[in-house]
C-alpha cells in the first residue's frame, strides 16, 4: 500500500489527535479548516461515511444538517464529496464537527472521463487550499455551466419552458446538474415526477444527457493527488461494465496513481461487495465506503448506514495513520 509521507503536526488536544491547519477559498473568502492526518481510534471506528452529497450539488441537505444527521446516526468519522465543489467546506463547518464530535475530512466528487465514458473519482483529504486544486474545481464550475447552458438549449429546443436562471436558482449556490432540470420540470407541471423528467429527456442517451467537457481520469487524479488527498474510484459497479472492462479501468486507475476503491456504495447485495473486495486486493487498493447519501427518505442510500467493510480490505483511513 502506499505510505503518507511523514510530517510534523500540531498537538491540539490531550487525546494524541494531530491535526494539519489548511487555509482554502471558500465562496471568495479565505477560510481555515483542519484537516485530520491521524488519530488513535481511526484504526476501527464505529461508523464512517466517505460519500455523501449536500445542496451544495445535487443533495437536498446543508452541510450542517448532513453533520446533525451523521451525529444521530452514530457516524465519527466522514467526508462531504459535492459534485466538482468543495463550497460546502468553511471553518464555522468545522467548528461544529468539533462540537458534534464528528471527524470531517475534506472530500469531493471529481467527474472526469475514461475511454469516452463518464467516470467519478472521490478525492479524500486533500489540502483545499492547494492552489492547482483550486483552480481544477474554477474549472469543474466552468464545465458544469457550459453543460447546464446547453442543456437549457435542448430543452428550450424540445418545447419546454426553461430558463438557466430558473434552474440556478434551484441550484442555489451548489453546482447545477440535470437533477435540478427535473425539479424545475416538475416543479413547472412539465413532468410527473423526476424519474419520468430522467427517462424521457434527461437519463443517460436522452437529449438532455449533454456531455460535457470533462478532464480525462489521469488529470483528475493527478488534482487530487497533487493536493496531498486521495483518489478513489466511486460506484464501480455504476457503470454496468465487463469485468474484464472494468479491470482494464482499474488498471488504468492504478497507473495514473488512484489509491483507492469503494468497496461498499450504499446498500449492496454481498456478491457485489466480495466482487469490490477481490478487485480492491487483486489492484492493491485502499479499501472505501460510503452511502452515496443525497435525500433523506432513501433507505438504498441513508448517511452513515453502508454496510460494513470485509475484514480483508485494508480502510483508506489507514492512509493518514
Amino acid at each position: 500500500m502506499p505510505q503518507s509521507q511523514s510530517e510534523s503536526l500540531p498537538q491540539v488536544s490531550a487525546e494524541t489527535q494531530r491535526y494539519d491547519e489548511i487555509p482554502f477559498f471558500n465562496c471568495g473568502d479565505l477560510c481555515t479548516v483542519v484537516t485530520l492526518k491521524s488519530a488513535a481510534f481511526m484504526s476501527a471506528p464505529r461508523a464512517f461515511d466517505f460519500h455523501c452529497h449536500s445542496l451544495f450539488s445535487d443533495g437536498s441537505l446543508a452541510p450542517f444538517e448532513l453533520l446533525m444527521l451523521a451525529k444521530e446516526r452514530g457516524v465519527e468519522l466522514m467526508a462531504i464529496t459535492d459534485h466538482d465543489t468543495v463550497n460546502g467546506y468553511s471553518q464555522t463547518l468545522q467548528t461544529q464537527a468539533v462540537e458534534l464530535g464528528l471527524e470531517l475530512i475534506s472530500g469531493c466528487e471529481i467527474s472526469c472521463q475514461w475511454q469516452r465514458r463518464g467516470i467519478h473519482v472521490v478525492g479524500l483529504n486533500m489540502n483545499l487550499n492547494d492552489p492547482g486544486f483550486r483552480q481544477a474545481m474554477q474549472a469543474q464550475g466552468q464545465a458544469r455551466l457550459s453543460r447546464a447552458e446547453s442543456i437549457t438549449a435542448v430543452l428550450q429546443r424540445l418545447g419546454f419552458e426553461v430558463e438557466l436562471t430558473q434552474v440556478q436558482s434551484l441550484a442555489g449556490n451548489g453546482t447545477i446538474g440535470r437533477p435540478h432540470f427535473a425539479r424545475h420540470l416538475v416543479d413547472t407541471g412539465q413532468m410527473s415526477s423526476m424519474s419520468t423528467a430522467f427517462k424521457r429527456v434527461l437519463g443517460s442517451g436522452k437529449p438532455g444527457d449533454i456531455k460535457a467537457n470533462w478532464p480525462t481520469l489521469e488529470t483528475a487524479i493527478a488534482w487530487i493527488t497533487g493536493a496531498g488527498g486521495v483518489a478513489v474510484l466511486a460506484h464501480p459497479l455504476k457503470y454496468k461494465m465487463t469485468i474484464t472492462k472494468l479491470r482494464s479501468l482499474l488498471a488504468d486507475f492504478v497507473q495514473a496513481g488512484g489509491q483507492g476503491i469503494e468497496v461498499v456504495t450504499g446498500h449492496q447485495e454481498p456478491s457485489k461487495v466480495r466482487t469490490l473486495m477481490d478487485l480492491a486486493l487483486r489492484y492493491d487498493l485502499y479499501a472505501s465506503a460510503g452511502s452515496d447519501f443525497h435525500h433523506p427518505g432513501q433507505p438504498w442510500a441513508a448517511l452513515g448506514q453502508a454496510q460494513s467493510l470485509p475484514n480483508s480490505c485494508q480502510p483508506v483511513w489507514e492512509h493518514w495513520s
